[in-house]
């Protein structure tokens, strides 16, 4: 969800104004997206690298996330889509942190869409955070590295990647015209399909979900296999 403070500068308003609507752009899509019957969607909301910038705009996006949280909760679990949080909740305040278990536990029975909230995230602290949760298990005597073949390594690390339970990536999108994913989902987008617009993202709408959904439609997904072998297979 890129481009809110470039949005609100080429419509001369401040930057608050483009977070806004970009709060705004979430909700219709959310809604969009689960018309689409689409399994999981997942939101990069806030990085972990998002701390850096200025106070003023960092307060603000904390108020808005308040806001969200009070008002959108209720609406999303009465249109029986589920919420879930990842990423470092410690960095964020006690009543934030308690606001996202109060709102996934709400909407935990819910079988519709589930909306993943990506805050305080980054695939680089995904990765080496679910390395460390398997450090802990060698170091408790649970498990032996010297008996565990790098493929086994693998699936113990993938038991602690956030979404383990969720299937992996399909698709995606990244939004206000760069080419990069900027440290998002490194792990789980490992074989996803990638769909940069420039479009910022208060103006991306469901019309403009549709054209990458038409897209990503289009592709031969091959997960290392030949375009002859996935053929084979789907014939």
């Amino acid at each position: 969800m890129d481009g809110n403070n470039r949005w609100a500068k080429a419509n001369s308003l401040l930057g608050g104004s483009g977070h806004k609507a970009g709060e705004t752009a979430l909700q219709k899509i959310v809604e969009h997206a689960a018309k689409r019957q689409i399994e999981v969607l997942t939101v990069f909301a806030f990085s972990s690298e998002n701390w850096r910038r200025p106070e003023q705009e960092v307060g603000l996006l904390m108020r808005l996330f308040v806001h969200a949280l009070d008002k959108r909760v209720a609406e999303l679990h009465k249109n029986n889509i589920r919420v879930r949080f990842i990423g470092d909740r410690a960095r964020f305040a006690p009543l934030l942190q308690k606001g996202m278990v109060d709102a996934e536990l709400k909407t935990i029975t819910n079988t519709g869409m589930t909306l993943v909230i990506a805050v305080s995230y980054g695939g680089q602290w995904d990765v080496a955070h679910a390395a460390h949760q398997v450090a802990l298990q060698v170091q408790a005597g649970q498990l032996d590295p010297q008996a565990m073949t790098t493929e086994e390594f693998q699936q113990q690390l993938q038991q602690h990647i956030q979404m383990s339970d969720l299937p992996p990536v399909d698709l995606l999108i990244r939004t206000g015209g760069d080419f990069r994913i900027s440290n998002f989902l490194l792990w789980q987008a490992a074989y996803a399909e990638f769909y940069f617009t420039d479009l910022l993202w208060p103006d991306f709408n469901g019309a403009a979900l549709d054209a990458a959904l038409e897209d990503y439609a289009q592709r031969q997904r091959r997960f290392g296999r030949t375009s002859a072998q996935v053929e084979a297979h789907h014939a």
